[in-house]
Parts: structure tokens; C-alpha cells; sequence
């Protein structure tokens, strides 16, 4: 197949679109890449090879499943729109090494696919045009799921990659930072004009990798008080840590005994959120999580 072939141009897309009379449905996010060069420099941040197998969420009419089944052993595509099935089916007939799996992915038990679909030495990559009003709900059920990835990397708001990839005390870092850097590390890899999608979308976009870690930075009791002191600490941005931490925790707790646990982890309550590395978000959960049990 030659390269002006490929699905991911402006001609073929239009011919596929006029070919099957589609609409695009807001509702889905759906902006279809049109631009070549794009997808090849996404799929080698990604490190797809011929050894690896590609997880893809929304393969709209195939432009990425096309270079990934190019690229790597096997693709298996989640897509949700079922008038997009019989249009895969027809631009990806060339390939014998794509499955694709009309399911939510929210509701689909990924784990369960990656152990039939892929042998258990291969590595698997993620690799997905996330639709963007719901990239955060897909990208934090998949890193909790623990799922037997090595690397997430999925073209998104360039706002909410930047957010999942800052630094303390930037403007960007926040409770989703810490989620995401909890189980990866997270890089922007490349940035994304508008132009390269059809439709153009309204915001702009960014390629973000997230390579699982081996083990979280940090230890922490339980997991899920962890996350929820993280959110709290940034419930409101402008107030200090310690008025964000005895909002949340009244009326069980008063703000002296807040004061205490704050002191006894090591923690100006004079800070926000913003200037606290995960390390010290681990701490001060530690801290607070002994009490509450110590309480009950």
C-alpha cells in the first residue's frame, strides 16, 4: 500500500466519510487525524515495534489502527460508535492482524483482553486519539486497573497533558498530577496543531507519554485515603493547606487537631497544595490515615 493510500489524508478521509454518509457526533469527541507524519511520530514515541502488542480506544475510521497494525505483531481497538464498525471493517481490510472490539471502554474489562489477545511475554503499549471530554474518567480507570502496560501514549487537551505532566508549584499541578504520576511518569512529547484533525477541534492538543512505574515513588497506607487528602488539599487553590484540610475534615475533626497532625508530618499549613511534592502529599496522609485509625 503507498503512502498517499493511507487513510490518515484529507482526500481519503473525505472519500471514506462521503462513501458511508457520516456525521460526526459531538457527543463522541470525535476528530479524525489527518496527517501522516503525526501518527508515524506518535507510534514511535510509543516504542511500537514488531515484538509489541497496541491497545487503541476510538479508532474513528482507522487512520491510527492502520500505522499501529503497520507497526506492531497485533491492535486491538475498543470503538463504541457502532455505525463506525462496518467502516473499519471496509479501510481495514488489508490488514489481518486487528480486532476490534465494539465496547465502552469504561465498562470493558481490559485486563480480560490483554491476557486473551496478547501472549504473555509480548509488550503491550497503549496508543489512542482520546475523545476529549472524557480523557481524565479512561486514563484514570485504565492506571488503576493495573493493567499489564508498559507505556500509555495518547494525544489529548493540551491543557489537561500539561496538567498531568507538571512540576510543584506550577500553575498546571494539581490532585490529577499526583493520580497520574502515582503510577507513571509522565512526559509531553510532542505538541499538535489543529490543522492535522477533521474536524478541527477547538482547543489544542498534545502527544503525552505516561511509562508505567515498577512500583508507585511513594508508600502510602491505603491507597484511596491517599488520593482523597490530594484532592482535598486542592479543593480550593488560593487557601492554604490548612484551611483546605479543615474544610474537609469537619466537623469529625477541629482545626487544632488538624494543626497538630500537620505538625506532627513535617508541614507548613501555611502552604497550598500546589508547592507539595508527592512525597510530602505521602507523609501527610500517612499521618492523617494513623489517626483516623487511631480515632476509630
Amino acid at each position: 500500500m503507498t503512502v498517499n493510500k493511507y487513510i490518515a489524508t484529507p482526500s481519503r478521509t473525505k472519500e471514506i466519510l462521503t462513501k458511508y454518509n457520516f456525521s460526526f457526533k459531538k457527543s463522541l469527541g470525535q476528530n479524525f487525524l489527518i496527517d501522516t507524519n503525526i501518527l508515524e511520530n506518535i507510534i514511535s514515541h510509543a516504542g511500537i515495534d514488531k515484538n509489541a502488542g497496541a491497545i487503541e480506544i476510538g479508532p474513528g475510521i482507522g487512520a491510527l489502527t492502520e500505522q499501529l497494525a503497520i507497526h506492531a505483531d497485533k491492535v486491538v481497538a475498543f470503538e463504541i460508535d457502532q455505525r463506525l464498525l462496518p467502516v473499519l471493517q471496509d479501510t481495514l481490510q488489508p490488514y489481518s492482524n486487528i480486532q476490534i472490539i465494539h465496547q465502552d471502554i469504561l465498562k470493558a474489562n481490559v485486563s480480560e483482553v490483554i491476557s486473551s489477545c496478547f501472549s504473555q511475554e509480548q509488550p503491550v503499549h497503549l496508543v489512542a486519539n482520546l475523545p476529549y471530554y472524557i480523557t481524565t474518567p479512561i486514563l484514570l480507570k485504565l492506571l488503576h486497573d493495573n493493567l499489564s502496560v508498559e507505556s500509555f501514549t495518547v494525544m489529548i487537551q493540551k491543557e489537561v497533558a500539561e496538567r498531568m505532566a507538571a512540576k510543584p508549584n506550577s500553575k498546571s499541578y494539581g490532585s490529577l498530577t499526583i493520580a497520574v504520576q502515582y503510577y507513571t511518569e509522565a512526559e509531553v512529547v510532542m505538541h499538535v496543531p489543529k490543522r492535522a484533525f477533521m474536524p478541527q477541534p477547538n482547543v489544542d492538543s498534545s502527544i503525552l507519554k505516561l511509562v508505567r512505574r515498577e512500583k508507585p515513588p511513594v508508600q502510602v497506607h491505603n491507597e484511596t485515603f491517599f488520593f482523597m487528602l490530594v484532592k482535598a488539599s486542592f479543593a480550593q487553590r488560593r487557601k492554604t493547606l490548612r484551611n483546605n484540610l479543615v474544610n474537609h475534615f469537619k466537623p469529625d475533626w477541629d482545626k487544632e487537631t488538624i494543626v497538630q497532625l500537620l505538625e506532627e508530618a513535617g508541614i507548613d499549613g501555611n502552604r497550598r497544595g500546589e508547592s507539595l511534592s508527592i512525597e510530602e502529599f505521602a507523609v501527610l496522609a500517612n499521618a492523617f490515615y494513623s489517626a483516623v485509625n487511631n480515632n476509630t
